[in-house]
């Protein structure tokens, strides 16, 4: 979609941009990112950044010391998308794009979704594994971005009123979809 319009695909950009804004590593950008913790690891998450680290029986304030709350991911990634749609557009995936940029102007939300079963099959015959694989990966994907929206944005990530374009690509070929998109694309500017 991004060759076709001629503007950059920034997805796996987004979580170094977000780690170089934190000063922090990569890797913790990455576990962070379009993830919501959930059930006893976000009790423990929260647990883990009181601002007290102990030193033989001592406790002691350590600015910096802990890891940063999943909220000051978010807010810098919110910044990251703003700032790429603004200066140059692109196209985003996930990271809730749909609503953090539901203002932009000229931003086309676009939701490709299907019945799980023929998801599931399209993405055993594109990523050449069993289906049982696409299954499972699926079901991650689909799990940590709806707890991720859910969480931060309290809203629905299938709710067909975050987008303007809701598409089949199970039942639609993908060439046919990008050319959908691109049409609806140019009826925004």
């Amino acid at each position: 979609m991004a060759e076709r319009l001629g503007v950059p695909f920034v997805d796996r950009a987004i979580p170094g941009a977000v780690a170089a804004e934190l000063g922090c590593s990569l890797e913790e950008a990455l576990a962070h990112d379009d993830r919501a913790e959930r059930g006893l690891g976000r009790l423990l998450s929260g647990a883990l950044r009181l601002p007290t680290v102990t030193f033989g029986g001592v406790d002691m304030y350590v600015p910096g010391a802990l890891p940063l709350p999943p909220e000051e991911f978010v807010r810098h990634t919110e910044h990251v998308l703003t700032e790429i749609a603004a200066q140059q557009g692109g196209v985003f995936l996930g990271r809730a794009g749909a609503i953090v940029l539901a203002g932009q102007p000229g931003a086309l939300h676009v939701r490709l979704d299907a019945p799980i079963e023929r998801r599931v099959r399209q993405t055993a015959t594109l990523g050449g594994m069993s289906e049982r694989e696409a299954r499972k990966l699926i079901n991650e994907n689909d799990q940590a971005r709806t707890a991720y929206v859910r969480h931060f944005y309290r809203v629905d990530p299938a709710d067909s009123r975050q987008y303007h374009l809701v598409i089949d690509s199970t039942t639609i070929p993908v060439p046919a979809c990008v050319e959908l998109i691109a049409l609806a694309s140019t009826a925004l500017d």
